[in-house]
């Protein structure tokens, strides 16, 4: 009997770091064979993760274009991907979370009548204009997916409000604990060895953020570093210009604040388990920082990863510059208030997703009564 054939389809930095565990778990099964696909949505960044865990992708269709409309990337994806798997026929296509990589993997999957499977699905705002334009990919993404991988009971129960069968819908904990609590033992800690005072991380680049919010959150965070001698504030920047324009304008030329190319995924984990605090509109921070205790101030209107928020690690506090120095000033000040953050338990998994989700793919294409076997 031939090997059934899956496909994982990445495109970004966050969906890059926890595809790869998928990838590892499913090349596990001597009896199925797994097809790594790219898009190319981040070039550079995709690439230090492949270094990292190791893996290459097997097609790369190389998309990157600077300055290109959200309308452009997707005509030119479903291109692409459609040619990909007309090369690689996949029996099964798995892609993560709710890049436009994963909508488009999930909608060319559709046009060619093959499975799909979600990795991290059910997370919502329900607002699919914030974030933008993240939401809507995940609502959409749900409506062809044939298995779905929720992280979190609160997110299979979201599935499940939307109409999702409950045998369609698999609670693995998300495989970002899988790859931040494997990479975390790579290396040694070589941030900041001599200095001894308190490190803030600080990242920064969602659409809805850019402009006159990124640049009120950063005056707040300066104001921050002015008033606690002991503190130190390291940005690791984005590659897109409209976010570096804003944070270099309000951040640049201050002794006790760095602006850092995005380090490398293992070095930047590193980082996070070196921080004191972390100021974040990042999703998959939101999910990994917990693991080594930091706590979060969440600098969005909205989080599809409310676990956070509720076990007591997160708080959601916006873009308001006043919102940002009264909180941040408590956690440098309120050391009970920093603590209750800090003990929080990591509501997002126990590192074992991928082998679950590796698990049910095996499971449908492998079982005789299945109409996809």
């Amino acid at each position: 009997m031939p090997k059934k054939t899956v496909a994982v389809i990445v495109g970004t930095r966050p969906d890059c770091i926890k595809s790869m565990p998928v990838v590892q778990a499913l090349r596990e099964k001597s009896d199925i064979k797994t097809v790594l696909i790219s898009t190319g949505q981040h070039r550079e960044m995709l690439d230090q993760v492949f270094e990292t865990f190791r893996i290459q992708p097997d097609i790369d269709l190389g998309l990157m274009k600077h300055g290109q409309s959200l309308a452009e990337m997707s005509s030119r994806m479903i291109l692409a991907l459609d040619g990909a798997f007309a090369e690689s026929q996949p029996d099964f296509v798995i892609a993560q979370g709710d890049t436009t990589t994963t909508f488009i993997a999930s909608l060319v999957a559709f046009y060619r009548q093959i499975p799909f499977g979600h990795v991290e699905a059910g997370l919502r705002t329900h607002n699919i204009h914030n974030p933008f334009p993240e939401e809507f990919n995940r609502q959409a993404t749900r409506l062809v997916t044939r298995q779905h991988y929720a992280p979190t009971k609160l997110a299979a129960q979201n599935l499940r409000d939307e109409g999702v069968k409950p045998e369609d819908i698999f609670i693995t904990g998300n495989t970002g604990i899988d790859a931040v609590m494997q990479v975390a033992k790579l290396l040694p800690q070589t941030w900041y060895p001599d200095f001894n005072g308190r490190l803030i991380l600080m990242t920064m680049h969602r659409r809805e953020n850019w402009g006159e919010p990124m640049a009120g959150v950063a005056n707040a965070a300066r104001k921050l570093i002015d008033e606690h001698p002991d503190s130190h504030l390291v940005v690791a920047m984005h590659k897109n210009p409209d976010v570096r324009s804003v944070l270099t304008e309000a951040l640049g030329g201050h002794p006790r604040i760095d602006l850092i190319e995005p380090p490398q995924y293992e070095q930047f984990v590193k980082l996070m388990e070196r921080s004191h605090f972390i100021l974040t509109d990042s999703g998959g921070v939101q999910e990994e920082a917990p693991s080594f205790g930091k706590p979060l101030l969440v600098l969005r209107e909205t989080t599809e990863r409310p676990e956070g928020v509720t076990a007591g690690c997160a708080r959601l506090i916006g873009t308001d510059p006043v919102a940002v120095l009264e909180f941040g000033r408590k956690l440098f000040s309120d050391q009970a208030y920093y603590d209750s953050m800090a003990k929080s338990t990591n509501p997002y998994g126990d590192g074992k997703a991928s082998v679950q989700i590796a698990d049910a793919v095996r499971a449908l294409l492998l079982n005789k009564g299945s109409k996809f076997a």
